[in-house]
């Protein structure tokens, strides 16, 4: 399994579009162990462009904290899940939480 958090300094960024790399976490399904994190420089933020961006980099899941509703919708159509409402931390740390079925959302951060 494979969860992508988009980041800015290392950290999740508030804002799914205007983040500077995303962290790939590498999982193993059976241990539920990270395996390894990648940082990832996206394309450029267009409509659909980090979805199908995503999806090559065979991302199962994406965590954020705030993300539109049509963004939301784009990576469900890719077989992307979406979670929004993560606070901002390290990647590793926010998986970690996923995975132990700890991480807390709250509002999702996005407007639009």
């Amino acid at each position: 399994m494979k969860i992508a958090i988009p980041c800015a300094d290392k950290k999740l960024c508030m804002h799914f579009g205007h983040c500077q790399e995303f962290a790939i976490v590498t999982v193993n399904d059976e241990s539920k162990k990270i395996e390894k994190t990648e940082m990832k420089t996206p394309p450029p933020h267009e409509p659909g462009v980090l979805p199908q961006w995503l999806a090559e980099q065979n991302v199962n899941v994406v965590i954020a904290g705030g993300m539109g509703s049509r963004a939301q919708a784009l990576f469900e159509e890719s077989g992307i899940h979406v979670l929004v409402g993560a606070t901002s931390d390290n990647p590793e740390t926010i998986v970690e939480s996923y995975l132990n079925q700890e991480l807390t959302t709250g509002a999702n951060v996005c407007d639009h």
